[in-house]
């Protein structure tokens, strides 16, 4: 059974074979290459390492993985970068926003998740819009960008100067 840290990406089990495997292939990984060929989701826990627990100190990625010693120190890194777990100390940069609109697929593992960051806005008086759309979290990814967050980012986004 996998645990989740409420920030998208599942965390491996010590005595999960699956998992074993897979946290075998991503310490195998030494170059750009070698991550093109893992699964969406062995790469979504690589960009999330790189996000979330970068180490300037551990080359030739650059990054700490939740595995072996360094699980408990990682995911305490990953599990205060969730936006559900950091929300609250944020909420008057939030309010500075023109705009916030949330969109999630109904298949996809962050529908939970983003329902709820959707119902702290909404309880702090944050305007913000939220969609589920139908599929996983990257069905018909073109289209959406093309259709949804361009056009969104087009009408919010003001490129004037600071009035003075």
């Amino acid at each position: 059974m996998s645990q989740r840290t409420g920030a998208s990406v599942p965390i491996t089990d010590a005595g999960n074979t699956a998992n074993a495997a897979n946290d075998e292939a991503l310490s195998a990984v030494k170059t750009p290459a070698d991550s093109a060929k893992l699964p969406f989701g062995a790469r979504a826990q690589l960009a999330s390492a790189a996000a979330w627990s970068p180490n300037p100190k551990n080359p030739p990625l650059y990054l700490d993985l939740p595995l072996g010693d360094n699980q408990q120190a990682v995911m305490a890194k990953w599990a205060a970068n969730a936006p559900l777990a950091f929300i609250d100390q944020y909420i008057a940069g939030l309010r500075r926003y023109r705009a916030i609109a949330i969109d999630v697929g109904d298949q996809d593992g962050l529908r939970v998740d983003a329902g709820k960051l959707h119902d702290v806005l909404d309880r702090y008086g944050i305007a913000n819009t939220f969609e589920v759309y139908p599929g996983t979290h990257t069905s018909d990814v073109a289209v959406r960008f093309q259709e949804h967050v361009l056009p969104f980012f087009s009408r919010t986004l003001s490129f004037a100067g600071p009035k003075r």
